[in-house]
């Protein structure tokens, strides 16, 4: 590890004090470099809140492409609400900057990303580029007049609750009516301010229910609800 006026690092992983009230960690992540923030309050800044500062700082210069961005089934419904305030679609699309990647290209949009900090700027390239990222908040700051900490307060994150349940065998959901029915009433309850997904393993014979709304003691008796019905069914 080396200091050289404020960085350190090594080809792994990169810090660095920007601007006295923005900290960026570059990582290297399968061959990837992300990028993960810290403000000068010491909170962590994740992907999320990054693909919204940029989406609304884009949108309101005429740089969003579709006006809408691209993220992972595992962005909190927080991102997915904030982007709805500012009449911005939300892409969703399976874990992994690939699958990224190819639905921004499909669709002609600028800006995609995941929560983990793998973020991509197609005006530039199209691959997540920590650097790239880091450059592109930077700006934002710049243009805005805002720190930090002020611009990742716009992101509201709900609370996830995310239940494994053992399966003797993986049937389609639809198949199993008392399962469809359990997943239609929570989807139901959260009445579009909370997010279902339920889906299986793909290593292990297990069914993964997530559930993010905005009350804690209430999605986790909701997912406890899902899971009892499929020990019942499938366990």
């Amino acid at each position: 590890m080396r200091d050289v006026r404020g960085v350190r690092g090594d080809l792994d992983q990169i810090e660095a004090r920007l601007f006295g009230s923005l900290q960026c960690i570059l990582e290297r992540q399968d061959a990837n470099l992300r990028a993960i923030f810290v403000d000068d309050q010491g909170r962590i800044v994740d992907g999320d809140a990054v693909l919204l500062m940029c989406a609304r700082h884009w949108k309101a210069g005429g740089r969003l492409k579709g006006n809408a961005i691209v993220a992972t089934v595992m962005s909190n419904i927080g991102l997915e609400l904030a982007l709805r305030q500012s009449r911005i679609d939300l892409v969703r699309c399976a874990v992994g900057d690939k699958y990224v990647m190819e639905e921004m290209i499909k669709r002609g949009l600028s800006i995609g990303g995941e929560q983990s900090g793998h973020i991509i700027f197609s005006e530039h390239l199209y691959t997540g580029d920590g650097i790239v990222t880091a450059l592109s908040l930077l700006r934002v700051m710049a243009e805005s007049g805002r720190e930090l900490a002020d611009l990742a307060s716009e992101l509201v994150t709900y609370p996830q609750v995310l239940v494994n349940v053992r399966v003797r065998e993986k049937q389609a959901l639809s198949n199993v009516p008392s399962i469809a029915a359990a997943m239609e009433r929570v989807e139901a309850r959260l009445a579009g301010e909370g997010r279902l997904l339920v889906r299986y393993s793909g290593t292990e014979p297990l069914l993964r229910v997530m559930i993010e709304g905005k009350n804690q003691e209430q999605i986790q008796a909701w997912a406890a609800e899902i899971a009892g019905v499929v020990r019942e069914h499938l366990g």
